[in-house]
């Protein structure tokens, strides 16, 4: 009788945690999901007028949250804050041009990619630079939370100068005050500021280090992370993304290539 009872006990217990991780809720259990997005990014992720949030991610964090059916509503975080809101239980996924690389993936779930891009360099027209070679002695932004600045030294083994700011608008004006010589991050996000900008600044198309963006998830939600990226595969295969990518930077000469479902880093 007592090894029954410890059975039912013990099935009930299964019953009550199985949805989440380890007793850690899933975003599957949740109705209204908390989504990290950028809000300094034109074209990208940013605050509206009206107090909202806009962009090619936020647009993506609306398409991914309708296919698991559930309400959501938006956090604005900057580069730095993106490990933090998940930590913090502050937001249950991030889309905020979050690169997914080794070390970020001992601390976050990464679904996706859910778009693959390019490391660029945007540059005012008077300065001659053509790839990562030519940014040899230049001063280059490195805005806190990033990691792209720094690739570039030493990844690419190019001795540049990098000049630590807290955020791209401060990166802008220091290009435009000739404090900095070029600012290298993601080519979307390029894209974006060099649009809004309009003063003449130049997106030198030099792509390289492939930059894999992925939503950022709490570590072992993995039952989440595959939902997520079922979501992201019917994005691609009904033409949203492509959709997307035009909307946001079809006009800013930023060279989109072939949209084609990602190759995803599995969800372990």
């Amino acid at each position: 009788m007592k090894r029954a009872l410890a059975v039912v006990l013990l099935l009930a217990a299964v019953a009550v945690t199985g949805c989440g991780m380890n007793g850690q809720e899933s975003i599957l259990d949740k109705d209204k999901l908390v989504i990290g997005v950028r809000s300094d990014l034109p074209s990208v992720g940013f605050r509206t007028s009206e107090g909202g949030y806009d962009g090619f991610d936020v647009d993506v964090a609306r398409y991914v949250a309708g296919k698991l059916g559930k309400e959501f509503s938006f956090v604005g975080v900057l580069a730095a804050d993106r490990e933090k809101v998940l930590s913090s239980g502050r937001a249950d996924m991030v889309l905020a041009t979050f690169t997914i690389d080794q070390d970020r993936k001992q601390r976050v779930l990464f679904a996706g990619p859910y778009h693959i891009s390019y490391q660029d360099i945007l540059s005012r027209k008077d300065e001659r630079i053509a790839d990562v070679r030519d940014l040899e002695g230049r001063r280059i932004c490195e805005v806190q939370g990033s990691n792209a600045a720094q690739r570039v030294v030493t990844e690419r083994g190019v001795a540049a100068r990098v000049v630590p700011v807290r955020d791209y608008a401060q990166c802008l004006t220091a290009l435009k005050g000739g404090q900095v010589d070029a600012v290298t991050t993601n080519d979307v996000i390029l894209a974006g500021l060099a649009e809004q900008d309009g003063s003449g600044l130049r997106l030198n198309n030099a792509q390289f280090n492939e930059q894999r963006t992925g939503v950022g998830l709490p570590k072992g939600d993995v039952a989440g992370c595959e939902a997520v990226n079922r979501a992201i595969t019917a994005m691609y295969q009904d033409g949203t993304a492509a959709e997307l990518l035009k909307k946001w930077f079809g006009k800013s000469g930023l060279q989109l290539g072939t949209v084609a479902v990602p190759q995803f880093e599995g969800c372990s």
